[in-house]
């Protein structure tokens, strides 16, 4: 089934590990079979995974993108998401962790960057909530 993506004017995007850039006008897409593809808003640098569910979200992005790779960055992966399972309580967010688990072990690594991407959401509004309490109690 072809997957149709427009994309902005100057965004950067990858397809199968090409990186493209939209032109002046933007681009409709249609891809009419499978292809690794990554919009500009889903690409992040490593200097940029500096918390560990965005660490953990790189390392599902580098066994996406690179598929001859992958068994080299597996045990980074397992290692982060069991470091982060380890330091939570919240059955959520150890639920989540298992969905991403169950999607790299199948193969599923955009679904797996999807469901990151809600942990990294989350990982914000506790460290937003950690800096509002230690302000309110330094004042």
């Amino acid at each position: 089934m072809p997957l149709k993506l427009n994309v902005k004017p100057g965004e950067k995007f990858v397809v199968n590990g090409a990186v493209m850039v939209a032109g002046s006008k933007g681009a409709s897409l249609v891809l009419q079979n499978e292809a690794t593809i990554l919009l500009g808003k889903d690409i992040m640098q490593e200097e940029d995974a500096n918390t560990p569910a965005k660490r953990i979200y790189f390392a599902i992005l580098l066994m996406y993108l690179d598929a001859s790779g992958r068994d080299a960055i597996k045990p980074t992966f397992m290692g982060l998401l069991e470091d982060f399972m380890e330091a939570t309580t919240f059955p959520s967010v150890r639920k989540t962790l298992l969905h991403i688990l169950q999607d790299v072990n199948s193969g599923k690594f955009y679904r797996a960057l999807k469901t990151c991407k809600a942990l990294i959401a989350y990982e914000e509004q506790v460290f937003a909530y950690a800096e509002t309490s230690s302000e309110s109690q330094s004042a």
